[in-house]
């Protein structure tokens, strides 16, 4: 039996993919349940701390949007540390444990967002959420490359899910295609589950085609 973590699991996808994955040993972390909260370092170390693995697979669910900028004038110093610290900092924090939890040939999935995407950047704004997102994505390759000396069999990768009818899409929506959040997580674990060492430290979205970086 595959042993699973999935962290933020109280979310719309990580419900979801917990759901999915009920088929496999799964351990599930989130701030309304454990009081997990990623944006403490000290309850990060704690929480996984206590994990003994070794976890054949580790999603991490984590994001928050914010107010998205229409304007480099919207920009606000505040509002974009805290954007940070949910979407950069937090997972972060959780892979700085990875190497001990993760079994030699586990795979490590991060949700990131196609908006995160330097080179598909062609309308501007949001420009907290897109750079929290393109930062993400650099920590994951860097995470790849490490992980790849120590579990040689290993996958890191960063995904996104699609625009999916959950409370953190709500207000934004409307002018994009959406899906369930039961169908965003089968999209989400076929593709881990198609991807091999040779794709790790990618960027993929929910058919599994490569984003630009």
């Amino acid at each position: 039996m595959k042993k699973t973590l999935i962290i933020g699991a109280s979310g719309g996808i990580g419900a979801a993919l917990a759901r999915a994955s009920a088929g496999d040993d799964v351990t599930t972390l989130s701030r309304r349940y454990d009081g997990f909260d990623v944006a403490d370092p000290r309850k990060v170390d704690n929480a996984l701390g206590r994990l003994g693995g070794p976890f054949d697979l580790i999603i991490v669910a984590l994001g928050v949007l914010g107010t998205p900028e229409k304007s480099l004038s919207a920009i606000d110093a505040d509002a974009m540390k805290e954007v940070f610290s949910v979407n950069t900092i937090g997972p972060s924090l959780i892979l700085r444990h990875v190497p001990r939890l993760l079994a030699k040939t586990g795979k490590v999935a991060v949700l990131s967002a196609r908006v995160g995407s330097i080179g598909d950047n062609h309308i501007g704004g949001w420009h907290t959420y897109r750079a929290s997102k393109a930062a993400l994505n650099q920590i994951v390759r860097g995470a790849a490359i490490e992980l790849s000396r120590t579990h040689k069999g290993s996958v890191c990768v960063s995904i996104h899910p699609g625009t999916v009818e959950t409370d953190f899409t709500a207000k934004y929506a409307s002018r994009h295609r959406t899906v369930s959040a039961p169908i965003a997580a089968a999209n989400i674990l076929d593709v881990i589950a198609a991807l091999g060492p040779d794709e790790t430290g990618g960027f993929y979205d929910y058919a599994g085609k490569t984003i630009p970086w």
